[in-house]
């Protein structure tokens, strides 16, 4: 599964990790200005926000994972199966497939708010993009520096929620995973004080010990409690590195070793890359799996007039730097 998160510091960092059993071949895609998307229901947008995020390319059309536009609106989908349940196209509406949503949205918001309002109209619809690649079920979290917002499809309709622990995992619905909070409400950076008994003499043995009960199995519940309360207790530098630093460490918190979630006899899932992206300056951060050292694609270094889209394939080998 995945996780994906927040930070800010004088700048605004947005990214996730992507927990899979196997890569489609996802690359860094900067989709510039004159891009033409063409929605399927709708007219073609032929000029629009630029964006960076990860992308598998398909007919050559960028089927984004996870985003940042021009203006610092960032937007990520991830798993939701079981609860994930799109729509019929209606008359009125603006008619969306899921894969076409991440640009859709980021093409023509410069802001959460914007993107907000957008949403009232909004009607998810379930086609596939191929034979080969039908509709993923997803939700997704949609943030720039003032907030984050997370969106559900479900049965009953389109969902939309604050989301003040800007975090998101997958299963259950946001709401659920928010209410869970509750239930570690007593963790602490702080060492703990005996509530146990006054007729016993507890004290603490070790360091950390506040923060007992936090859960370190790899379910998407428990990866948003522990996500959440490292996100929301972090300390860092306000430069872009000590910030992009810290942004890795919060999701290294939750990243998944391959060989400890087996999802069919033999087969595991795995943290396949980890991306922090800078949406202030708009430089794409990320590691991979076999790849440590982050590496960075830049924005602005690209044309963001130009029409067509330029890709930059993960750097998967580890690199090691010696000193001697």
């Amino acid at each position: 599964m995945c996780t994906a998160a927040i930070y800010r510091t004088r700048g605004f960092y947005f990214g996730r990790t992507l927990d899979y059993e196997v890569s489609y071949g996802e690359e860094i895609t900067v989709t510039p200005r004159r891009y033409p998307f063409r929605f399927r229901a709708g007219d073609a947008l032929e000029r629009h926000y630029a964006m960076i995020g990860m992308a598998h390319v398909a007919d050559g059309c960028p089927l984004y994972y996870d985003a940042v536009n021009e203006m610092g609106l960032g937007m990520a989908g991830l798993n939701f199966v079981g609860n994930a349940v799109y729509h019929k196209p209606l008359p009125g509406r603006d008619n969306v497939e899921t894969f076409e949503f991440i640009p859709w949205i980021l093409s023509r918001c410069a802001t959460a708010a914007q993107a907000r309002a957008r949403l009232e109209r909004l009607n998810l619809t379930g086609g596939a993009f191929s034979p080969t690649l039908p509709a993923a079920q997803l939700h997704w979290i949609i943030a720039d520096r003032d907030g984050a917002i997370v969106v559900e499809s479900v049965k009953d309709g389109l969902r939309v929620y604050d989301n003040p622990a800007g975090v998101l995992t997958n299963n259950p619905p946001f709401s659920e995973q928010l209410f869970n909070l509750n239930n570690y409400m007593a963790l602490s950076t702080r060492q703990p004080q005996n509530h146990f008994s006054s007729k016993l003499n507890l004290a603490p043995y070790g360091r950390g010990m506040g923060a007992l009960g936090l859960p370190g199995d790899l379910s998407s519940q428990s990866r948003f409690v522990r996500a959440s309360f490292v996100r929301l207790n972090s300390v860092s530098g306000y430069g872009e590195e000590e910030s992009v630093s810290q942004f890795f460490h919060i999701l290294n918190s939750v990243e998944q070793q391959r060989g400890c979630c087996e999802v069919e006899p033999g087969v595991y899932e795995y943290t396949i890359y980890t991306s922090c992206c800078s949406a202030d300056r708009g430089v794409y951060y990320y590691t991979t799996y076999g790849n440590h050292q982050i590496s960075a694609v830049d924005l602005h270094r690209t044309d963001l007039d130009g029409a067509g889209l330029v890709r930059y394939p993960l750097i998967a080998g580890e690199q090691i730097r010696f000193q001697n």
